[in-house]
């Protein structure tokens, strides 16, 4: 049978479901006014230190008339911890529609794989390969697309295509709080989250404390309201922190006294697991990596059951390889706009998990609904420990996009089992 072709590529501007902010102005000087920051921003490309995210919505017209979509965004923090520039949906545009909309017009959809690989390591005249926002985008349009001609699901593609099975249950999913981070905590256990709040503890004086005492005080806080007002004595959800790098601020990333102060938080967690992202922040991805790699071992070494998740300069499938190999981490967040093709996400999780190291198939506020959506038929082939609620920082919405994809997911294969069809 002739394989469908694609037709056309159709390209519109988008807006994601939260803001670029300029980390640097942000950890630097900047003042958080409202919604917004004063300040100069000091990061190539930024106009202002918090502004509007963006993104490209990538539509490939079948030949039946079909329309597959994906959506070009990036992370929060763009330019920063070693990622790819600003990105901003006039100054791309163009850049598909020249270079990328000819590689995929005419071009049958036999193999997501395949096609997701060679618009991935596409390189421009300039020899710079395509942002990873393009890529991101660009390959979940590809798998739509794939998963429209064979009149399957996009799960079921990535699982054939790489001999995975698709869960036949949920993915726990992590929400994150923003900077409302107590009312948001309250959503979360109403909800039933698996895993909370995210936190947003990136200042040192307001948030985590000049001896962390702020983020113990916080910590103790969530496990005390968790028993409050759950509606079911068995719900125990993990607590996940992600501090930017504070703690390693406050205690000169001296890992010995951080492993002392988080003995003090798994106490104050207590019954609770605890998760903590990003500790410490080196500014450079070897001194990153020794860096997590001594915390995990001493961690280990003394009995500290803290589990540490490994986030800035670990953003490639390179990277990750990379720190999982060296056991910088008892977690690896796959980031996964900064991956670029979601091809590496995929193959991203199946390395955490051939290495025994734990897959959180994150992302970014700074995403837009179908992103998330198709990273969730990602999830539901690959099986992370956990994937991120995005996107935004209100709780609701990206808990509900999220949790409501992998519901349609599991009843389409439920169906599809009942009745043979698998």
């Amino acid at each position: 049978m002739e394989k469908m072709k694609i037709v056309d590529v159709i390209l519109s501007e988008g807006k994601t479901g939260f803001f670029f902010d300029d980390q640097r102005a942000i950890k630097k000087h900047a003042v958080q006014n409202g919604a917004t920051y004063s300040g100069e921003p000091i990061t190539k490309g930024f106009s202002s230190v918090r502004q509007a995210g963006e993104a490209i919505s990538v539509m490939l017209l079948l030949e039946d008339g079909q329309i597959a979509y994906g959506d070009c965004a990036a992370v929060q923090y763009s330019g920063a911890g070693g990622r790819d520039p600003l990105f901003l949906a006039k100054d791309y545009i163009p850049i598909i529609d020249q270079y990328i909309k000819p590689v995929l017009v005419g071009r049958e959809l036999t193999s997501f794989k395949d096609l997701a690989e060679e618009i991935d390591n596409y390189v421009l005249p300039s020899g710079e390969r395509l942002h990873t926002a393009v890529r991101y985008g660009v390959t979940q349009a590809v798998l739509d697309a794939v998963a429209k001609s064979k009149k399957m699901i996009m799960a079921e593609v990535v699982a054939d295509e790489y001999d995975t099975t698709v869960s036949k249950v949920e993915i726990p999913i992590f929400m994150q709080s923003g900077d409302d981070r107590y009312n948001n905590v309250d959503k979360m256990i109403l909800k039933g989250a698996d895993i909370l709040p995210h936190g947003l503890i990136n200042n040192v004086k307001l948030k985590l404390g000049e001896q962390g005492e702020l983020l113990k005080k916080y910590i103790m806080w969530i496990r005390d309201r968790v028993v409050e007002i759950r509606d079911n004595n068995d719900y125990q959800p993990v607590i996940h922190i992600d501090v930017y790098g504070t703690i390693g601020l406050i205690f000169n990333n001296d890992c010995d006294k951080m492993v002392e102060y988080l003995k003090e938080l798994e106490e104050a967690a207590y019954p609770l697991t605890l998760r903590i992202e990003g500790p410490m922040d080196m500014e450079e991805r070897t001194a990153q990596m020794k860096a997590l790699s001594e915390l995990c071992r001493k961690l280990d070494d003394n009995g500290v059951h803290v589990e540490i998740v490994a986030d800035e300069w670990c953003n490639t499938f390179d990277d990750i390889k990379y720190f999982a190999d060296n056991g910088a981490g008892h977690m690896i967040q796959i980031k996964t706009p900064d991956l670029g093709g979601i091809n590496n996400t995929i193959e991203a999780v199946l390395y955490c998990k051939e290495k025994g190291i734990g897959a959180y198939q994150g992302g970014t506020c700074n995403e837009t609904d179908r992103s998330s959506q198709v990273c969730v038929h990602l999830a539901m082939a690959t099986e992370p420990v956990q994937i991120l609620a995005k996107p935004g920082m209100g709780v609701d919405e990206g808990y509900m996009i999220v949790f409501n994809e992998m519901e349609r997911i599991l009843a389409i294969r439920e169906m599809k089992e009942r009745n043979k069809l698998v």
